[in-house]
């Protein structure tokens, strides 16, 4: 009874040590910018003063801004923000203070790289993110798998993307995928199998929800834009053939040999419209395609009272 009254005494004792511990950090971050507002407050530029701030504690202080960093990017993306200003000088702090923070720099590179509003569009800053986690975790091998994915689906370069999953295959127990892909990008580059086969590995190898859902929206949405590019193709051969448009694409499917009037992967049928253009009947419900939406279209905010 002796042994267990002691634990639990030692316990609490470790919990106020650590609840103290975190009071004094944030009231050294306030001495160090006590005019600052609250996105400043949490975010002082230099990781050295943060560390000194800290008293030893630089893990804490890691998720706290790391904690940060994701209200900040969530309310702006929320909000669909153009500008994220403060996103890669949070992410870069946290992961100096604890540079094996994993989900830092995995959750980052996803925030980062996407153009606005779906992220702050600076695919440049999440590679950087990414080879200072490699250099700090090497045998981490789905960083070298975000790295590629940056490359391939943000910067479109298919030559350092292949070098990045080729580099990631030779980490002891890599997933076998990453040959595949790197061979794929070397063969392949651009084609709509390829992003499948990176978004469906995304899918396959986390269990967060939120990527995982945010790997099928993508899905989704390669699904139109194959579709909308295949039926283009195949009114550009109609007309060049008959010199004018179908009818609708009922004509169009049974002049060109296509199996059925196709639809999206929600089941509604494309429409054609009077120009000759394959659209969507619900854009809305595909927010990550890029073919298939009328003109000028842009997905409604998100905006909401604070």
């Amino acid at each position: 009874m002796k042994r267990r009254r002691r634990t639990s005494v030692i316990a609490a004792m470790v919990l106020c040590t650590s609840l103290a511990a975190s009071t004094a950090v944030l009231y050294r971050i306030d001495r160090i910018r006590p005019q600052a507002t609250l996105d400043e407050v949490l975010y002082v530029s230099s990781p050295a003063i943060l560390k000194r701030a800290s008293l030893g504690y630089d893990g804490l202080l890691a998720d706290i801004y790391w904690t940060r960093a994701v209200q900040y990017f969530g309310r702006k993306h929320y909000n669909y923000a153009q500008s994220y200003n403060l996103l890669a000088p949070l992410l870069e702090i946290t992961t100096h203070l604890d540079p094996h923070l994993l989900v830092a720099y995995q959750f980052g590179a996803s925030f980062l790289a996407p153009k606005p509003p779906d992220g702050a569009g600076q695919p440049e800053r999440a590679i950087q993110l990414m080879e200072y986690g490699i250099q700090n975790n090497p045998n981490a091998w789905k960083l070298y798998y975000d790295l590629g994915f940056v490359y391939y689906m943000d910067l479109h370069d298919y030559k350092k993307a292949a070098d990045a999953f080729e580099r990631g295959s030779r980490v002891p127990d890599a997933h076998p995928f990453l040959k595949i892909l790197a061979a794929q990008m070397a063969q392949h580059a651009g084609e709509f199998e390829t992003a499948r086969m990176l978004w469906t590995a995304t899918y396959q190898t986390t269990q967060d929800r939120q990527i995982r859902s945010n790997a099928l929206e993508h899905l989704r949405a390669l699904r139109v834009d194959e579709d909308v590019t295949r039926l283009q193709q195949a009114l550009t051969s109609f007309g060049e053939r008959t010199g004018h448009l179908p009818a609708s694409l009922a004509d169009l499917t049974a002049a060109e040999g296509l199996p059925g009037i196709p639809a999206d992967p929600d089941g509604h049928a494309y429409k054609l419209t009077p120009e000759g253009r394959v659209e969507v009947r619900v854009p809305d419900d595909f927010p990550f395609a890029t073919k298939g939406l009328p003109p000028g279209y842009k997905p409604p905010p998100k905006f909401h009272d604070q």
